[in-house]
């Protein structure tokens, strides 16, 4: 069986040296979990505040908004839009975990760390309009980096019969990792679409697709994941 880290192109094509992909593939990491026959969308973080209000190049982004990605979140925008488009034709769920604002008896030891968390403006909690939420999706205010943390999430997934999460939004290495290991360790397939993830480090963004793609999530480009996901409904 081809495990996925073989497969290309792949986000961290150049960065993970081919003596450690090769090491990967020698153990049997990376085989692919498939996707299920009830499958939810999460959309983690798809504010304002993740990336700005208008597209431009990070370092912009971050003098008038610094928790913003830039133009790396506005590229995934599109994708993330795809996929609502397929989720809402198959009527399967779509969650909305995103960052509830912030008071000051919301302090932790993640405040400590980037304390500009705590001083976004009430609009930069507002969705993305290209991606916002309808009346029938489910939103999930969070506090902490996975969806599951302190949240029903799980409760809803259940009560659902979800067997697959899709996992978009921000940030890779943040929110939708700490989110895809929570899914795997609670044994649901979970995928990453790659080109719907983002992040403001370029090489965090890859090496952690390279560590979910090896131990917790499949890992493909949203145009794979959309044929993958009509194909099983036209087979049930």
């Amino acid at each position: 069986m081809t495990a996925i880290i073989e497969r290309q192109p792949r986000p961290w094509d150049g960065i993970i040296p081919e003596e450690e992909l090769a090491i990967y593939r020698q153990a049997g990491w990376g085989a692919p979990s498939g996707i299920g026959r009830r499958p939810a969308l999460l959309v983690i973080d798809v504010q304002y505040r993740s990336m700005g209000y208008t597209p431009m190049p990070i370092r912009e982004a971050i003098e008038l908004m610094s928790t913003s990605c830039g133009e790396y979140g506005w590229r995934a925008v599109p994708h993330i839009a795809r996929l609502l488009e397929v989720f809402r034709e198959l009527r399967a769920p779509v969650f909305y975990p995103y960052v509830a604002p912030k008071s000051e008896h919301n302090r932790g030891q993640f405040e400590t760390k980037i304390p500009a968390i705590m001083d976004v403006p009430p609009h930069g909690y507002d969705f993305v309009a290209e991606v916002k939420p309808r009346p029938e999706d489910i939103l999930i205010p969070k506090f902490q980096a996975s969806a599951f943390q302190g949240t029903p999430l799980l409760s809803h997934l259940i009560g659902l019969g979800v067997d697959t999460i899709v996992v978009t939004g921000c940030t890779t290495s943040g929110c939708v990792r700490a989110s895809a290991v929570d899914a795997c360790a609670l044994n649901f397939k979970v995928v990453v679409p790659q080109d719907a993830v983002y992040d403001r480090s370029q090489t965090s963004h890859a090496v952690n697709l390279f560590d979910m793609a090896s131990k917790y999530a499949d890992v493909m480009p949203t145009e794979e994941l959309t044929k993958r996901l009509r194909a099983g409904v036209a087979q049930r």
